[in-house]
Formats: C-alpha cells, structure tokens, sequence
C-alpha cells in the first residue's frame, strides 16, 4: 500500500507550497483538496448556479464524475476562493469532494504515494494516514502573505478586507458542524510562521525520522 501524508491547517497556511516542496523532495503525487473545491466552485459558476441554491448545486453535481486536478489560474482569484468557502459547508459537497480524494488516491502512478492537502484531510478523510501534518501560523502573518500573493497575481486588494476575510473562514471552517478544522489526532505540528528554509527543516526531521 503507497504511503499517504496528510497536510491539514487553516486558510492561507500554506499548505500548498509545503505540500509540493514534499511531494518534490519525497517523490509523491500532490492532491490538493483546496484545488478541487475551487473546481466545483469555477464550474458551478460558470453554469450561473449561486453558492445558497443548494438544489441546484446538488443537481450539478450528479453530472460531474470526476473533477479535474489540472491547475489554473482563474482558480486562484479571490472570487472563486469565496465560493468555495461557502459550498464548502455544505456536507453532500464535502462528501462528493472526499469521494474524489479517495478516488484520485486509486489512480495509478509511478509515485512513492501520495501527499494530500486540507482542512480535515487527517481529521476525516485519511483517518489512517502513514504521517498526518498540521499547519499552524499566525493569522496576521497568513493576511498579509496572501495580501501580497493578490497583488503580485495583479488583483486589488485591501489588506484590513483580506484579514477579516481569514478571520471569518477561520471561523466557519472551526464552527461548521460537517467535518470542522481541528488538528487530527496524532498529527505533527509545523510552525510556518517564519521563514520556509526553518519550515523545511521542522518537516526534514520529522519524515526522515521516521523513515
């Protein structure tokens, strides 16, 4: 059975960029959860279905067998990061999201295993994984990193609006009843707070510890 690392943490954590630095270095496909939701999200909106109507998002989905995993820049703007928020509370989204998880795991590949990036990717998803990692940075810290990502991507940005955006997404991921933002059980802590040289040496010794 191929090894499955988890990568849970909250909203601009950085996840992705620790996810693909892992999956490089250890030889391991990256399936970034965060990605998928997006996807909906983009292909929702472009059937012009609002994220509140539930049943119409419901019927979109019974027609969608397999989401691309293929990345994009339009679902890096800020608009469609909303909307995946949003549907994200729903639990037939999040179901239909994890069943596309464990589906992508089954796929073949020449990899070593897998590395898989979320929010409740350890907690709920991949209870069983080899090695389950849990994001921890401080919320300031995540507003004005993604601050700097919009403005770099050429999107305008308030940074008082992206913190509170952080804030709330904070909140509804660690409130929602379905599958909240919580530190799986087991999971190691990584601090990414300061600079990734320091984040990557916290992530050697604790994989090539166990290796």
């Amino acid at each position: 059975m191929k090894k499955i690392i988890t990568v849970d943490g909250p909203a601009g954590s950085g996840k992705e960029k620790i996810s693909r630095y892992i999956a490089r270095k250890y030889k391991l496909y990256h399936l970034d959860s965060g990605l998928l939701y997006r996807r909906l999200a983009y292909e929702l909106e472009k059937k012009n279905i609002k994220t509140f109507q539930v049943s119409k998002i419901k019927s979109a989905i019974k027609n969608f067998k397999k989401l691309s995993l293929r990345k994009a820049k339009m679902l890096r703007k800020e608009q469609i990061g909303k909307a995946a928020s949003e549907i994200a509370k729903i639990d037939f989204v999040r179901d239909f999201i994890n069943s596309q998880q464990r589906l992508a795991t089954k796929a073949p590949n020449k990899k070593k295993g897998f590395i898989i990036d979320g929010r409740d990717i350890g907690s709920v998803v991949f209870k069983k994984a080899s090695l389950k990692l849990y994001i921890d940075v401080d919320v300031n810290i995540r507003a004005k990193r993604r601050y700097k990502q919009l403005i770099d991507n050429g999107e305008k940005s308030i940074y008082l609006n992206i913190l509170k955006d952080i804030k709330l997404r904070d909140k509804t991921d660690k409130t929602r009843i379905n599958s909240p933002l919580v530190v799986p059980k087991g999971a190691k802590i990584i601090d990414n707070s300061h600079t990734f040289k320091n984040t990557i040496a916290q992530i050697r010794n604790i994989i090539e510890g166990i290796n």
